[in-house]
């Protein structure tokens, strides 16, 4: 599954998109200081998140959308098709 799937899954299963859950981790303090651990057991205890779900999520709350390009454009199965998440909503999302 690519990084990109695990946060369009995120939006199926919380109803929001990965950029109003960020907002949402901000508004409660979690930035780039905060380790995963706080951060998952928030989304799992508000939104049912699991962990894989949630790792995906704890990075763009700590790290923001960039992601390394080891990934993009090869072949495995955690291939991206860009270094850029997309963050507001797979209905937005550009072609």
């Amino acid at each position: 599954m690519s990084f990109q799937a695990y946060l369009d899954a995120v939006e199926d299963k919380t109803g929001l998109t990965p950029r109003q859950i960020v907002d949402l981790a901000h508004e409660r303090g979690f930035d780039e200081t905060t380790k995963a651990g706080p951060i998952l057991e928030w989304l799992k205890d508000e939104y049912g998140l699991g962990r894989g779900h949630g790792m995906a999520m704890v990075h763009v709350i700590t790290k923001g959308p960039q992601i390394p390009s080891k990934h993009v454009g090869s072949s495995g199965t955690h291939r991206d098709e860009s270094d850029t998440l997309w963050l507001d909503g797979k209905v937005t999302k550009p072609a």
